[in-house]
């Protein structure tokens, strides 16, 4: 595996660099160096922009949408776009439903759905986990129906992220009671639009409202939103979260995260144990390298065409786990300042000000997108043959 970039790619990363420094809007740099998250206004415009670019869906054929660079240049992109502020792209349109749909859609959904998800005018969200169901996916109970002209939604998703956001949701429903419960599973795509449907939000504890309660009440889903064939939905499902565990690592943006520590250490001038400090900024680097140097080998095995397999699991738990430390450390080294939150006053450093939000957000990465222990299993099969 060669480290170093080509001529090419140093030359693609300079141009990628410079346009950054142009089209990035300074109100969404400043909401990341806070790090905040952006407003549904602020990140619909960041995705349209990318989208009239041709810059949205990265990893798509050229043939759906992709701007047809490879996996090396999308790398640089990504470490580009998290270096100049810029928030990732929300992940349900482009990276999960969007490959599932020109992989198992029919030619009539590809050309209806596929144009709104590189554009970034539609957005989507994921209709998967369910009460009472924990980490065992296919023990949902979201019932669908099939009448004459469409199916019959009855039932209740939960921790549905930005559903209050979204136009669109895919969703896992039950098709068939009978059959064994990985087999009587359908994908179907749900307009949020549609009479029946209730949203109830969540705030969670960082005190934010990202995630959501949805119900469905005799809600109506026409025949042709059903993605592949009845009964297929666990197969598919599989498919995507292969998808949705690769984009979770996020190293590009542990590298801002990093950068922002950094910065905001040595903003503080009555800081008395900046020594201590960069110690510890010097341990999470290392892991982060380590990271990179395991994301640099999907990156070149995907260069050969190589599919994603079980080390997207692995991504996945050290990714999220280096989250975790790196937002505590902001807490810990911030100290009096990390107290402030919430506080109209600026105390100290706004970016440890805001640090102990961030780190309560961040207690759920090693749950959300398949927990961690789950991985773990995963990796026990595929890997060890336990």
């Amino acid at each position: 595996m060669n480290l170093e970039f080509t001529q090419e790619e140093l030359d693609f990363q300079k141009s990628i660099r410079a346009w950054m420094r142009e089209n990035v809007p300074e109100a969404l740099e400043r909401v990341s160096a806070l790090g905040n998250m952006p407003t549904k206004s602020q990140q619909q415009q960041w995705e349209r922009c990318l989208g009239k670019q041709g810059w949205l869906a990265l990893t798509w054929p050229e043939q759906y949408g992709g701007p047809g660079w490879t996996a090396t240049q999308r790398y640089i992109f990504d470490i580009e776009r998290a270096m100049a502020g810029a928030p990732p792209t929300s992940p349900f349109g482009v990276a999960m439903v969007g490959p599932v749909i020109y992989t198992f859609g029919s030619p009539e959904q590809k050309e209806r759905w596929l144009p709104g998800i590189t554009s970034g005018e539609t957005l989507w969200c994921q209709g998967y986990s369910e009460p009472n169901a924990g980490s065992d996916l296919a023990s949902l109970k979201t019932r669908a129906e099939r009448k004459q002209d469409h199916y019959l939604v009855n039932g209740q998703k939960i921790w549905t992220t930005q559903a209050h956001w979204a136009d669109m949701m895919f969703c896992l429903v039950r098709t068939d009671p009978e059959a064994k419960k990985q087999q009587g599973i359908s994908f179907l795509l749900i307009d949020m639009k549609t009479p029946g449907i209730e949203i109830r939000p969540i705030y969670s504890i960082d005190g934010h409202h990202h995630l959501n309660e949805v119900y469905f009440t005799d809600v109506e889903v026409p025949l042709e939103n059903l993605v592949g064939q009845e009964g297929m939905g666990w197969t598919i499902a599989k498919f995507l979260l292969t998808h949705e565990r690769t984009t979770i690592a996020g190293v590009a943006d542990s590298y801002y995260a990093l950068a922002r520590m950094k910065q905001a250490i040595e903003d503080v001038p009555y800081y008395t144990d900046k020594p201590s400090a960069r110690r510890r900024m010097a341990e999470l680097e290392v892991e982060l390298m380590a990271l990179e140097y395991t994301n640099f080998r999907t990156v070149a095995a995907t260069d050969e065409g190589k599919p994603f397999g079980p080390e997207s699991s692995g991504l996945k738990i050290k990714g999220t786990e280096l989250q975790q430390k790196m937002s505590q450390a902001m807490v810990e080294i911030g100290g009096l300042m990390s107290l402030a939150w919430d506080s109209p006053s600026v105390v100290g450093n706004e970016s440890f000000n805001n640090a102990p939000r961030r780190y309560n957000f961040l207690r759920a990465c090693t749950i959300y997108g398949g927990s961690n222990e789950i991985q773990k299993n995963v990796l026990a099969k595929m890997l060890l043959g336990l």
